[in-house]
């Protein structure tokens, strides 16, 4: 797992008269090369998505329209965010909690995923997450003497 601090990636984005384009390219602007997209809608006023880390897969987070609430929380420290802009995405470490709320009505949440879908790999329980994160703490610091 990794407990890498949460970044924003900042895409293309190009507007004229006809509206606006964001685009993602494989030019470095995100932390990989994504093997999966999907995206969230429709989501009902008071429902929450999320509610899950991932082991090993990293995630870029999008509010490709609309807008919605995000909170990571890190074991040691919790951050919220609202995202509202296409172009404009959260990075996600593996080993984050995420939990995604406050949809507006008619919001499209996109995110780009590092690895293909694998239900072995998300931990839904937040207290085995807790006990994993400082199993994780207390090997690195027996490693690191």
């Amino acid at each position: 797992m990794s407990q890498e601090r949460t970044s924003f990636v900042r895409l293309q984005r190009h507007v004229d008269a006809r509206g606006s384009l964001s685009v993602v390219e494989h030019d470095g602007s995100l932390p990989f090369v994504p093997a999966r997209m999907f995206w969230i809608s429709d989501v009902p006023k008071e429902a929450q998505r999320g509610g899950h880390a991932h082991w090993t897969c990293w995630e870029v987070v999008f509010a490709a329209s609309g807008r919605f609430e995000i909170e990571l929380d890190y074991g040691d420290r919790s951050e919220s965010f609202v995202l509202d802009r296409p172009d404009v995405g959260i990075v996600i470490p593996a080993g984050v909690w995420c939990d995604l709320r406050g949809f507006e009505e008619n919001t499209v949440c996109v995110v780009l995923a590092s690895e293909e879908y694998d239900a072995s790999g998300y931990v839904h329980d937040k207290m085995a997450w807790r006990v994993a994160l400082e199993k994780e703490k207390s090997e690195k610091r027996i490693k690191d003497g």
